[in-house]
């Protein structure tokens, strides 16, 4: 008896090829359903109805078709079991050897504005996913096939049956992925229609009341941050980015590249950010991207070295030619001239990434493992707005230092708690990362302007978070600092707003701080 096939698709793309393969290279009997049966007919391939096959009609519109024993039996039987297959030749079941489902377009379905409920539930599949899964747990002796862009593997694998074991296994995990996260958009769209105005966290905040993490993996990374542990990539990060050179991304590069995207997204006039370990050690907006380099690199001559650049312009061949004096690990932009890829292309190993798409909804959420479960919290994209600040000392900030303040402002909440930053006009002058206090991570700031022989004298001092105690905010004016910026909340403000007074400062408060573990 020639092995049969059961094909049911919403999606019908490259079906036709495969079906007609099917049967005049490898013999097979299809079995098919409503559209597609209809569409196999139409292109001249034999074609049984199910209804024919099992003898029990299509019903209520198409709901009950496929749920029937004479499908899921042939689905089901083990072919090594002797029971199994008595029971199947009794009741006139047929084996089913290759199942091809894609299932109803339920989440495209519910993405279209103004959907109505009935709509969403006619797009719940149930006879697919039955068939799937029947198909798949019976995957040693049948087919499954979920996704279009596995027909031509079938086919190839269809004379070995080695290859098509192996394959089978393959296509069975896809179909229980494929389900889990059919299920889970089904419960995501019931669980928000149920919960309908009621004002709980998740329906204020959008934070899901069940986080589902289905996402397909990417790519096998040789290691994670150190050599000894292992680590892949999951999601769509080559979605959003083309990597157009150099070795392959590894963990802490692809790290710091989003950590470099997310603080150059604060920019619009011509901005160049250097990173190391995921902090700016250097970020100047200019006239244009060469100056905006010569200044961000100025800040810092060292930390460069292995680290990110990360431009929010095209880069051209005139600062190609200066970067490519140093070593760095990634360089970011959303396009490089031809010369420009020339000079950078005599650098093997150095990444070149530009930036394909805008970033997906889910980048506005972040997720971390904690022990025995995970967090998740909204990113920190609150465009601060001037207007809303509140000059808290005697004497008003200067427009220079408004300028330097609102752009120090924007670095600072992408920079390591406790994060200060010393800036001038639209650069910074000393960055101070991750220490365990706020004065300690200004003296680094100030040892490291010193580094790079730049005076503080007339800058302005940004900070995280408040300033707990006065010493903080008369280190930053010892050092040169004329005005400061801070979320103020310090039950000692008044303490740091007189020491501001008595050295003629201009503090602000936000209101708002950024902290970043």
């Amino acid at each position: 008896m020639p092995k049969s096939a059961l094909l049911s698709v919403s999606d019908k793309t490259g079906l036709v090829p495969f079906a007609r393969a099917l049967v005049e290279q490898h013999g097979y009997r299809l079995l098919s359903t409503g559209g597609t049966a209809k569409l196999l007919e139409s292109e001249g391939i034999p074609v049984t109805e199910v209804s024919d096959y099992t003898g029990f009609p299509e019903m209520m519109e198409g709901r009950v078709k496929t749920l029937h024993p004479k499908i899921h039996g042939g689905l089901l039987a083990r072919r090594d079991k002797d029971e199994h297959m008595a029971a199947a030749a009794e009741h006139g079941i047929d084996m089913i050897d290759l199942v091809v489902v894609n299932l109803y377009p339920f989440e495209a379905t519910v993405a279209k504005p103004d959907v109505s409920f009935e709509l969403a539930i006619e797009n719940i599949d149930i006879g697919g996913p039955s068939m799937l899964r029947s198909a798949a747990k019976n995957h040693a002796s049948v087919s499954v096939v979920v996704d279009a862009a596995d027909y031509d593997r079938v086919l190839a694998a269809m004379d070995d049956a080695t290859a098509l074991a192996e394959l089978r296994r393959e296509l069975a995990l896809k179909v229980f992925q494929r389900t889990s996260s059919y299920d889970a958009a089904i419960a995501s769209y019931l669980a928000k229609e149920v919960r309908g105005d009621e004002p709980d966290l998740g329906a204020i905040s959008g934070i899901p009341a069940e986080l589902d993490l289905q996402l397909p993996q990417t790519k096998v990374l040789r290691y994670g941050e150190n050599p000894h542990q292992q680590a892949a990539l999951y999601g769509s990060f080559f979605d959003c980015f083309e990597q157009l050179q150099g070795k392959e991304l590894s963990y802490n590069n692809i790290i710091d590249i989003t950590a470099a995207t997310y603080l150059i997204g604060e920019y619009q006039k011509p901005t160049v950010a250097i990173l190391k370990h995921t902090n700016p050690c250097g970020v100047a907006s200019a006239d244009n991207l060469v100056t905006a380099w010569e200044q961000a690199f100025a800040t810092d001559q060292q930390a460069p070295f292995g680290g990110i650049i990360v431009a929010n312009q095209t880069i051209d061949a005139d600062l190609a030619a200066i970067i490519g004096k140093i070593f760095c690990e990634v360089i970011i932009a959303p396009e490089f001239t031809p010369a420009a890829r020339e000079i950078f292309g005599k650098k093997k190993n150095l990444r070149l990434m530009t930036v394909k798409n805008s970033l997906p909804a889910d980048s506005l959420r972040e997720v971390r493992s904690v022990v025995g479960g995970l967090l998740m919290q909204d990113r920190d994209t609150m465009q601060d707005r001037p207007g809303d600040w509140k000059v808290v000392t005697k004497r008003q900030p200067t427009d220079a230092e408004m300028r330097a303040m609102v752009f120090g402002w924007n670095v600072v909440k992408h920079v390591k708690s406790n994060a200060i930053v010393y800036a001038g006009c639209e650069r910074t002058l000393g960055v101070g990362a991750g220490q365990m206090s706020r004065v300690d991570s200004s003296k680094i700031a100030v040892w490291k302007a010193g580094e790079a022989g730049l005076s503080l004298d007339g800058s302005v001092v940004c900070s995280d978070a408040f300033f707990p105690f006065a010493d903080g905010l008369i280190a930053a004016a010892e050092a040169g600092a004329v005005a400061a910026i801070q979320p103020g909340g310090s039950v000692r403000d008044e303490e740091v707003i007189a020491a501001a007074d008595e050295r003629d400062m201009a503090m602000i408060f936000t209101g708002k701080r950024h902290f970043k573990h």
